[in-house]
């Protein structure tokens, strides 16, 4: 059931900001769908793993958010669209109520994807009268959730693409989510070393534009001079690491990776396979052969803390990375290029591929900045509860939307994942 906001004044014209908000929400949830596109029905209902979700879930989940904080507290006289979603597609706000176990989402056949989709298309009519008609009060506080939903999906498309991703491996067939784009480049260029004074420093969200609540409050650091690698490091690099026993050498691991490691049998990247003679590694466009020139990606924290070991360097820190990208143009290859996948970094001079291509895994923890306070109410889970535990990436990836990220943007994973766009870039004390 629709209503009018509350407080809203019938004749307040909708004004540019609130006319960009809205357009910025309906450019992403058609995003959202253009993404689910290529994949079956069959394909939506898939859950590979209790880390993934199915892309069904992805889209109900992202309709959700803005029922739950949206239209709920915000548009009068209004009904779920359906009594029992509220428990089907919570992720993990306590605070809302219970939810249906994150591990058992793929035995959810109904409701239908048709229904799925019924219900986007309820609650966006929903989103479209708030923003028309809230008054300036309704507004203040319906803009900043907006924004928030809006980025919310932007990560779900990622987890979109990851998800289906691993799902698609686990089948025989080896099926492809869609063929790749060509890119054009070749080779990548040799490995050199950036030089980066250190110093006293400014990190975290600058005010400038949305930012999440973990990226601040903007603090300083003070840094010791180092020395960054001007590109990630490559499918070939990496192979020299396997080549030379890398994953049977106890000494170069963390003992926490190398339970993992011999735990869970690994010996290559995710998706990587040997057994016809050469390696090949699943991707999005189904398998192909492993390019010697493209980032390393799906390869956990302990491999690269591993590999940057057995390479007689270290990760760097998030401080250390964020010193290097701030003030760089936030461009690269992301998921709107359509290639889905790390292409060879291009010839030219300083840092190369800051943003998108991989994740880039960091040395430092995710945990709270000085002074972070978590935002009042359920909405306040969004991170700052998971600050335990996990390790900071940053940069992006070929299955992050463009458009989403900045320098001061944190992602986290725990240090076994490795299903993401995960890649290494190697650092030094000067």
């Amino acid at each position: 059931m629709s209503g009018r906001p509350r407080g809203a004044s019938e004749d307040e014209p909708a004004g540019e900001a609130r006319a960009a908000a809205l357009a910025s929400f309906a450019a992403t949830r058609r995003r959202t769908l253009e993404l689910a596109a290529p994949l079956t029905p069959e394909d939506q209902g898939l859950q590979s793993m209790p880390e993934a979700s199915p892309t069904k879930w992805h889209l109900a989940h992202t309709a959700w958010f803005f029922e739950t904080f949206v239209l709920a507290p915000h548009l009068e006289g209004y009904r779920p669209f359906h009594p029992r979603y509220g428990y089907l597609f919570n992720s993990y706000y306590e605070g809302i109520g219970p939810r249906h176990a994150r591990p058992q989402r793929g035995l959810l056949s109904r409701p239908t994807l048709a229904d799925v989709h019924a219900y986007r298309r309820h609650v966006e009519d929903g989103v479209a009268r708030v923003a028309a008609g809230a008054d300036r009060a309704t507004w203040g506080r319906v803009a900043p959730l907006l924004a928030l939903g809006v980025n919310h999906e932007q990560q779900h498309q990622e987890l979109i693409l990851t998800d289906i991703l691993h799902a698609l491996a686990q089948n025989p067939l080896k099926p492809a989510y869609k063929p790749f784009r060509p890119h054009g480049v070749g080779t990548a260029p040799a490995l050199a070393w950036v030089d980066v004074p250190g110093g006293l420093v400014e990190i975290g969200a600058d005010g400038e534009g949305f930012a999440f609540d973990n990226e601040g409050p903007r603090h300083r650091v003070w840094l010791q001079p180092f020395r960054v690698a001007s590109r990630p490091v490559t499918n070939g690099e990496y192979l020299e690491f396997v080549a030379d026993g890398g994953y049977r050498r106890p000494e170069l691991w963390l003992a926490d990776g190398w339970a993992a490691c011999q735990g869970r049998g690994w010996r290559a990247p995710l998706y990587w396979d040997d057994a016809d003679g050469g390696w090949r590694m699943m991707t999005l466009a189904g398998m192909r052969a492993v390019d010697a020139a493209e980032p390393v990606c799906h390869v956990s924290y302990f491999e690269a803390d591993a590999y940057a070991r057995w390479a007689g360097k270290r990760l760097p820190t998030e401080a250390e990375w964020e010193t290097l990208a701030a003030g760089r143009e936030v461009g690269g290859n992301f998921a709107d290029g359509g290639h889905f996948h790390p292409i060879p970094c291009a010839p030219g001079a300083g840092p190369r591929q800051v943003f998108g291509d991989v994740w880039e895994w960091t040395a430092s923890a995710y945990g709270p900045y000085p002074g972070f306070k978590a935002a009042a109410g359920a909405v306040g889970e969004y991170n700052g509860k998971f600050m335990s535990g996990q390790m900071v990436l940053r940069g992006g990836s070929a299955a992050t939307p463009a458009g989403h990220l900045r320098a001061s943007y944190r992602n986290f994973f725990y240090p076994p994942d490795r299903w993401q766009f995960s890649g290494i870039r190697l650092a030094s004390d000067a």
